[in-house]
């Protein structure tokens, strides 16, 4: 064994490392929670939890933290590496080696959370069909080739390539799209034709559309639990034989701008992002009890009809509270819901993972049953043996 690989195994199989590590979770835990209050729940998790360096902001000061991936993933190594090198496989460690195995997959299971967890949301109005879900905080720009009265052809970018500023040429797009101006988070309004200039802060921005009436102010980023970051840009759509135009998007227009190019129309507007599903929700009836003589809430539900294209499922699920419908890897949560308007809102969760948290419970509960009921066996096996005084 080379000196090299020995000093990497006594420090990854240390305790004193697993010590360290124990106290920087706890060090992590405190700064996320006082920085929640400023950056709310998502921004913690994303900030603090699913990074390798955390920024801890205190008044004036940007203190570096080891990240949650950071941390977790050397408490991986260290618990990996005390099992195949420090805990001996002996029938009186198995409780011991079995809780162990269940923190790794629990460290595994957030993991495997983290980067495959999708978090949508699915209004429905009474007698509407949907067959895609909305994003809580992400946005795309859609270019929707609508030549064909009986099918958009829809091609999504992402907000991210956006505020990047790539250059996209997509197959299906006769034309590039090009990112000239992108707001994580801006105000519109409109402009007076008569004033000489926009309002202060104010960018007038855009040839085509509506652009030219609207101006922009940029906001700074909101992280309240309440409140939403909505984007806008410019964008330039660039044919063979040149520009097209400018053109500003954002959710706060409304509908769709449309133009034609190469003997098609197109439609453009900047949306919150949708993950399309092969099936389809219909809402039959929504209900809202209460408890007799107040106006407490008892009862949230939503009756839907499930169909697929293939008529292989056609069927109606009560979906209320803890009842939630598991369909096709989704997970469909009664999540809000407004009765006055026939209006409920699903939550729809797509975690491949979702079992091993309950799995590695199970284990660690079983391994620190099975460890205490050996050493209880084992004292008793003891006074039963010692001889008496």
């Amino acid at each position: 064994m080379s000196a090299l690989y020995r000093q990497l195994r006594d420090v990854f199989v240390s305790l004193k490392l697993t010590v360290v590590l124990l106290a920087l979770s706890l060090i992590l835990v405190f700064a996320s929670t006082l920085a929640q209050v400023d950056l709310g729940i998502y921004a913690v998790q994303e900030e603090f939890y699913r990074s390798f360096v955390a920024i801890w902001r205190v008044g004036g000061l940007a203190l570096p933290l080891p990240g949650g991936y950071l941390v977790g993933g050397l408490l991986l190594i260290n618990l990996v590496a005390a099992h195949l090198h420090r805990l001996k496989l002996q029938w009186r460690k198995a409780g011991i080696q079995l809780t162990h195995s269940g923190l790794i997959v629990l460290l595994i299971g957030e993991l495997l959370t983290g980067l495959w967890q999708e978090d949508f949301q699915m209004a429905i109005n009474e007698g509407d069909s949907k067959n895609y879900s909305e994003s809580f905080r992400l946005y795309e720009l859609a270019v929707i080739d609508t030549t064909d009265p009986k099918f958009d052809d829809v091609v999504a970018i992402p907000d991210s390539h956006l505020a990047r500023a790539t250059v996209v040429q997509h197959p299906k797009l006769p034309f590039r799209v090009v990112t000239k101006t992108y707001f994580p988070n801006a105000a519109l309004a409109r402009r007076d034709a008569s004033a000489p200039s926009p309002a202060a802060g104010a960018v007038p921005i855009a040839t085509q559309g509506i652009g030219p009436n609207v101006a922009v102010t940029p906001l700074p980023l909101t992280y309240k639990m309440n409140e939403n970051n909505v984007p806008a840009a410019v964008v330039e759509l660039i044919g063979a034989d040149g520009s097209l135009g400018t053109w500003l998007v954002s959710p706060d227009l409304g509908a769709p701008q449309t133009l034609t190019h190469a003997g098609r129309t197109w439609r453009i507007a900047l949306r919150i992002a949708r993950a399309y599903k092969p099936f389809s929700l219909q809402l039959l009836k929504v209900t809202h009890d209460i408890y007799v003589g107040t106006d407490l809430p008892k009862n949230f539900s939503s009756r839907i009809k499930l169909t697929t294209p293939d008529g292989r499922d056609d069927r109606e699920v009560l979906i209320y509270m803890n009842n939630p419908l598991r369909y096709g890897g989704y997970t469909f949560y009664q999540y809000q819901m407004d009765s006055a308007r026939g209006l409920t809102v699903l939550q729809v969760v797509r975690n491949p993972s979702w079992l091993l948290p309950y799995v590695a419970c199970i284990m660690m509960a079983a391994g620190l049953l099975l460890q205490f009921g050996l050493s209880l066996l084992a004292f008793i096996a003891k006074r039963r043996v010692s001889p008496t005084t």
